[in-house]
């Protein structure tokens, strides 16, 4: 029988508390990470009010009381290793070190950055992760502030940071985005799983999931804008079994002796529906609207795989 090693629920606890307070104690967004990114284990989406602008945080989340054992003035020393912080320092985004107490429960946090990071008599790095700097209202303003940047730079951090996914597509794999609305919630909040569908009948292979507040915003319309490298669909296999069972519900009536009688033709009564465009295909108890969309790689998107490589590489091979 396996077992649970205890370190690996101490990560997971240190996860699970820095997404509650990410999203519960500043109303931001939390993204796990897929694991392509080496090194940063969630983004952070900065909110504000109802607007979602693509300003982000990378986080690397540490828990457990061994992160707390080397005292520093004013809080405690977190020694990275220098493969880390090069990485780190190159990053398209802003830094992020939070270190999970799983005592006090409460989440310390540091950027990093040339200006806390201290080289050591033997070469190697650290930096002080201040007792005071925790993971609450408090942390909101300096964090808005580091996450701040020229919004066309901005933008082409977001293109960079779903170039896995660009590149999938790219490749011929069919994605699709699940996403559950709780439609009572003033906060606009749901969730999304981005997959891929292999068309073997199973649900989507995981990619990668986060929570979303949109307020009163209009799902249709801002969930396209977060995926502005792809062309927005719904998902027509789901909505073709979905909406031909409520149609059967609707207009489809059977006598005692078996036979069918329809009140509306199929494509007649469908129509409605298809000049909605992107849509959720059902609701459980008038809670929570269910929708599956599918993603197909647009100009933006082609275009940007093609400058991406120039600049990696130096050299143009990719044919789209």
């Amino acid at each position: 029988m396996m077992r649970r090693k205890p370190s690996a629920k101490v990560a997971s606890q240190g996860v699970t508390h820095t997404q509650q307070a990410i999203e519960d104690e500043l109303g931001w967004l939390f993204r796990n990470q897929p694991t392509e990114d080496y090194g940063i284990d969630a983004h952070a989406e900065v909110v504000d009010g109802e607007d979602v602008r693509g300003r982000l945080l990378a986080l690397q989340i540490k828990s457990g009381g061994s992160w707390f054992r080397e005292s520093a003035p004013g809080g405690w020393w977190f020694r990275p290793d220098a493969e880390h912080v090069q990485y780190w320092l190159n990053h398209s985004l802003p830094v992020l070190v939070v270190l999970h107490h799983p005592e006090t429960k409460q989440c310390h946090w540091q950027l990093v950055n040339r200006k806390t990071l201290v080289e050591t008599a033997t070469g190697g790095w650290k930096l002080v992760v201040p007792e005071e700097q925790v993971l609450n209202e408090s942390a909101a303003a300096p964090l808005r502030a580091a996450a701040e940047g020229d919004p066309y730079v901005l933008r082409i951090r977001e293109l960079q940071l779903a170039r896995p996914w660009m590149e999938r597509l790219a490749q011929g794999q069919r994605l699709v985005i699940d996403i559950e609305e709780w439609i009572n919630k003033t906060s606009g909040r749901g969730s999304i799983v981005l997959g891929v569908d292999h068309e073997d009948g199973n649900d989507p292979e995981e990619l990668a999931h986060w929570g979303i507040m949109l307020g009163l915003a209009s799902y249709a319309q801002v969930v396209p804008r977060l995926f502005a490298w792809a062309d927005v669909h719904v998902h027509d296999e789901t909505y073709d079994d979905a909406e031909y069972d409520d149609y059967e519900a609707e207009c489809v009536i059977y006598d005692q002796d078996g036979d069918r009688f329809v009140t509306q033709d199929f494509n007649v009564w469908r129509q409605s529906l298809l000049a909605r465009g992107l849509r959720p295909y059902a609701n459980s108890h008038d809670e929570v609207d269910y929708w599956r969309l599918e993603l197909k790689l647009n100009k933006l998107g082609k275009a940007f795989l093609v400058v991406d490589e120039f600049g990696t590489d130096g050299e143009q091979q990719l044919v789209l």
